[in-house]
């Protein structure tokens, strides 16, 4: 499974997943599966929640500047920048 950057424009500092890593660690219900730091310089997991979960591309990005962002199981996403700032996307976009 390879992880990708997050889409929109709050989260520029991702990128494409290129770079160091490693996987099959598990913790939390879900296995990583792959680990690294993408061209950027931005630590990101790609993770593996089972056949249940409903989004088989989930990962999560710890940004060079502090911010992070989450690509969760369920569909939604949520973007923090590190300075207080927070976006939550529920399963389906929708606010």
């Amino acid at each position: 499974m390879s992880s990708k950057g997050s889409s929109g424009s709050s989260n520029s500092n991702s990128g494409s997943s290129s770079g160091s890593g490693s996987g099959g660690d598990k913790g939390g219900g879900y296995e990583v599966t792959s680990r690294g730091t993408n061209s950027q310089g931005n630590n990101y997991d790609a993770r593996d929640y089972g056949s249940s979960a409903s989004n088989s591309n989930s990962y999560h990005y710890s940004n060079s500047d502090g911010s992070y962002y989450y690509n969760n199981p369920n569909g939604s996403t949520y973007y923090n920048d590190g300075a207080g700032k927070a976006d939550y996307k529920p399963p389906g976009g929708k606010k």
